[in-house]
């Protein structure tokens, strides 16, 4: 199953049912998962680890080292988990001493054309980067997220669970889970209600997450005050509460 036109690298550990295609370069210290499909022209450089049944597509650079200045040569790597599609010409690079050593990727997402991923970043699972969208350094991308073509975001940002933002947004701050966002810069434009219906959130906790982001977004209150009001929803809607300690966290503080 690798083409005779391939190169595949001593050191590399594929395993069992994978395609390799043409003038493809898998690196030093690459792990390939069973059932994972590579097309013609892609770049896999190491140390990399990439799980089970992933595609990925012609011009794709996974693993390269980063374009952080301060990088120097160190042995960090790049970790992707199952089932994931890559595209054509995306580029994931491994991570830097400066955080965990690491890139890692979760499972069963969806990057299209041209998404890049820099070094450091945490994706979840189930997430969609359409084309062209771009997260920098240290980002963190919860589960089930979707980024919309050519959405930009900022270092160090961090973006919740079922966050949704327009295609062209420009993401300078932390997006909390459920939120929509929109712009450049993005501001909240509402709950990802659509996204909770499909993924069977019950009606109970789409109001509850609702009541929440009006207390947060709608009624001119601070954080402070926020927390007081829907404290007793906090209590009650596991949801809720995961909404109120993302907002809590020390970061690049909420877009509002």
């Amino acid at each position: 199953m690798i083409d005779k036109l391939a190169f595949v690298h001593p050191t590399a550990k594929i395993g069992q049912n994978v395609t390799i295609g043409p003038w493809t370069y898998i690196g030093e210290n690459v792990e390939i998962g069973d059932d994972t499909w590579i097309s013609s022209h892609v770049v896999v450089k190491g140390p990399t680890v990439i799980g089970k049944g992933n595609r990925i597509f012609q011009f794709a650079s996974v693993g390269e080292e980063c374009q952080d200045k301060k990088y120097a040569g160190e042995q960090t790597r790049l970790i992707i988990g199952d089932n994931n599609i890559i595209r054509e010409s995306v580029t994931i690079h491994r991570g830097t001493t400066q955080d965990q050593n690491e890139t890692r990727i979760g499972s069963n997402c969806l990057f299209m054309a041209y998404v890049h991923i820099a070094h450091d970043c945490v994706v979840g699972n189930n997430v969609i980067m359409a084309n062209n969208a771009s997260i920098a350094g240290h980002v963190h991308v919860g589960d089930w997220v979707i980024l919309g073509g050519m959405t930009g975001v900022h270092q160090f940002v961090r973006i919740g669970n079922h966050a949704f933002t327009a295609g062209a947004s420009l993401i300078l701050q932390d997006v909390p889970p459920f939120v929509m966002a929109a712009g450049s810069p993005a501001v909240p434009r509402g709950l990802n209600l659509e996204g909770l219906k499909r993924r069977g959130f019950t009606k109970e906790s789409q109001r509850a997450i609702l009541n929440a982001y009006k207390a947060v977004f709608r009624k001119s209150l601070t954080i402070e005050e926020a927390n007081a009001e829907i404290s007793e929803l906090a209590d009650k809607d596991d949801n809720v509460k995961a909404f109120m300690e993302f907002i809590n966290q020390p970061g690049r503080g909420i877009i509002r």
